[in-house]
């Protein structure tokens, strides 16, 4: 593998003011894979800040990714209001029970406290020591659950779903106290020297229509997206699923990021809004990082990055979505490679050229 010349900070650094880097950004979003990087089981990570720290800086110091995201699952926020979280012994934690079984209930539920409830605290502690590690070479963000979608884990999804048409005003109270927490977990990761980054699954347009995104999730999107900005940090968004409907609403939401995921086209996001927004992604999770062999990898990679090498605002090369606990380590270093052999800038027709020899 040839040798990398920059440090992450370094490259996006450079990156952003358009001078010359060694690669392209890459970000294979290790969730909790770096359980498997140190050895421990992922239900570990619950209340023990240190050894979420200490498994994502060890994934950052064997991969050399150019950011890390503290993540364990997406009902943090959810469970510090009172959503019952389920943690099997060593997989990613699940909704267990919503914190509320119906609207009279709405009016009771407070927003969290990050440096007091569930685990938020302990998030809190591992992006601190990770900071104190590695920050000065890497960006490191924390993960933080979008309104909309924390809405849905404090009701449940088909409840808030079915609100969206039947009691829009029990919705739109849902979104304010969980924007308020989100509010309050933002400024606390960022006071702790990081960046959040924002996922909203339940935004999809697999799951509502553009409608109703724009009604329910867009303004509370906007409001936490401009509250990050006046802190001076830059948001990256993803959304699951399909989103090629919402795309330009994510733009006018403020994201300077959209994550793809691999339902979406990474061309087509650069026709659409690419003008407007870096783009990451859309490398499938699954059927590539987890199933595939390190060639499919390399061929995936090298066509996610035909698709958006040249997007006007940049591309960072990454899976499609947080990548599944037991994704091969050499797939991870595939993805990593690959992009170190294609290099910068990039060359369409070294790319054709790569994909012919080696596939």
């Amino acid at each position: 593998m040839p040798f990398e010349r920059m440090t992450p900070i370094e490259r996006l650094t450079a990156y952003n003011k358009g001078e010359s880097i060694d690669r392209l950004p890459c970000v294979p979003i290790v969730g909790n894979t770096a359980a498997r990087v140190i050895g421990v089981k992922v239900s570990e990570f619950k209340g023990n800040g240190r050894l979420l720290a200490k498994a994502h800086i060890e994934a950052y110091r064997l991969f050399k990714y150019d950011i890390i995201r503290i993540f364990t699952d997406l009902y943090t926020q959810a469970e510090a209001m009172g959503a019952k979280v389920h943690y099997p012994a060593d997989e990613t934690a699940y909704l267990g029970a919503p914190a509320i079984s119906n609207v009279s209930q709405i009016d009771g539920i407070e927003p969290a406290d990050p440096y007091k409830d569930g685990n938020l605290p302990h998030h809190l502690e591992a992006m601190k020591r990770a900071v104190e590690s590695v920050g000065k070479e890497v960006t490191v963000t924390g993960a933080l659950t979008c309104p909309f979608t924390n809405a849905s884990f404090l009701i449940g999804s088909e409840n808030l779903v079915r609100l969206t048409i039947r009691n829009p005003e029990a919705v739109h109270k849902l979104c304010e106290v969980s924007l308020e927490t989100s509010l309050r977990y933002a400024k606390a990761i960022m006071d702790a020297g990081c960046t959040p980054s924002l996922t909203d699954a339940m935004s999809s347009a697999t799951v509502i229509s553009p409608k109703q995104f724009e009604e329910f999730s867009y303004p509370y999107l906007k409001r936490l997206i401009g509250y990050i900005h006046s802190r001076g940090k830059s948001v990256t968004l993803h959304i699951c699923g399909k989103t090629n409907k919402i795309w330009e609403l994510m733009a006018e939401a403020g994201a300077d990021c959209i994550s793809i995921d691999n339902d979406a086209d990474l061309y087509e996001a650069k026709i659409k809004v690419g003008d407007r927004v870096r783009l990451m992604g859309n490398v499938r999770p699954s059927e590539v990082m987890l199933q595939g062999s390190s060639d499919d990898v390399r061929k995936a990679v090298i066509e996610c990055v035909k698709k958006a090498y040249d997007n006007p605002k940049g591309y960072i090369v990454a899976s499609g979505c947080s990548l599944p606990t037991e994704t091969p380590f050499q797939n991870i270093q595939a993805m990593l490679d690959t992009v170190m052999e294609i290099g910068y800038p990039v060359n369409f027709e070294k790319l054709e050229a790569q994909t012919l020899t080696k596939c």
